[in-house]
């Protein structure tokens, strides 16, 4: 393996909405862990599962880890040697870069088995603490 990276899996459970292009933000857009993307076809948000109406079009049930070290943007393959990891074990996922660091989405029954995959790859995985 080429970089053993530290991770951490953060407790919030995070909805993936999708709105009409037009769309406004949404006063229930918020959370400690909120981003928001618009297209020409979409307004997209993932933020916090409990504060999203139920009659919003949304992908339920996702948790999410964060890689615990701010990536420069001269480092490649990052999310390709997570992604690739999980996927060789039939594991899907939803990702998210920001300015400092790159954070990998897991349905919430995945959880567990991802942890485990990344660690037996030599990463870092913290989850509560532990």
């Amino acid at each position: 393996m080429e970089k053993q990276l530290t991770i951490k899996v953060l407790e919030e459970t995070l909805g993936v909405c999708r709105l009409n292009k037009g769309a406004q933000v949404p006063d229930w857009a918020e959370g400690n862990f909120l981003t928001i993307t618009r297209t020409p076809d979409e307004l997209s948000i993932v933020c916090c599962q409990k504060n999203i109406p139920e009659d919003v079009k949304c992908e339920r049930g996702w948790r999410y880890f964060k890689i615990d070290e701010v990536l420069d943007f001269s480092l490649v393959g990052i999310l390709s040697l997570l992604s690739g990891t999980l996927a060789s074990q039939g594991i899907s996922i939803f990702a998210i870069s920001t300015y400092d660091t790159d954070y990998i989405l897991v349905k919430e029954e995945e959880l567990d088995r991802a942890v485990q995959v990344l660690r037996l790859e030599g990463h870092c995985v913290f989850t509560n603490g532990k």
